[in-house]
């Protein structure tokens, strides 16, 4: 009569749930998730994850950001690791140190970063990263 099995293909079981801080709210600490990410408020801290982060026009992040992917709308300062492509809008304001594989820029972002590319991230045990070519 009724059907109790869960889809093995669901959006939450597959790892790619998006988490969303909104405008607005401010997260203070380290954050650590498997899904992607969508910055509306502010991060002061770290933020891991094995997925995209978007920071958006009113979005901040002040602190070490790793992820797979990012696209920057809004302002970040501190330690980006990108595995793959960082994206930085027309509004992107971004300061401290850079590394990620492919990088695209807008006319109009602010980039006064360190940047190294072309180099896959490689996460040591002692918690500092490495770079292998």
């Amino acid at each position: 009569m009724f059907n109790n099995k869960k889809n093995s293909n669901s959006y939450m079981e597959s790892g790619k749930s998006q988490n969303r801080i909104s405008h607005g709210t401010t997260i203070d600490g380290d954050v650590v998730s498997e899904g992607g990410f969508r910055i509306d408020g502010t991060i002061n801290g770290t933020l891991k994850t094995s997925a995209k982060v978007v920071i958006g026009k009113d979005g901040k992040v002040d602190g070490t950001l790793e992820c797979d992917n990012a696209d920057i709308e809004g302002a970040f300062s501190g330690k980006l690791l990108v595995q793959g492509l960082l994206t930085l809008k027309s509004t992107a304001h971004i300061t401290g140190e850079v590394t990620t594989q492919k990088l695209a820029v807008e006319p109009g972002a602010t980039f006064n970063a360190s940047c190294t590319m072309g180099s896959a991230i490689k996460a040591v045990d002692n918690g500092k990263k490495v770079t292998t070519a």
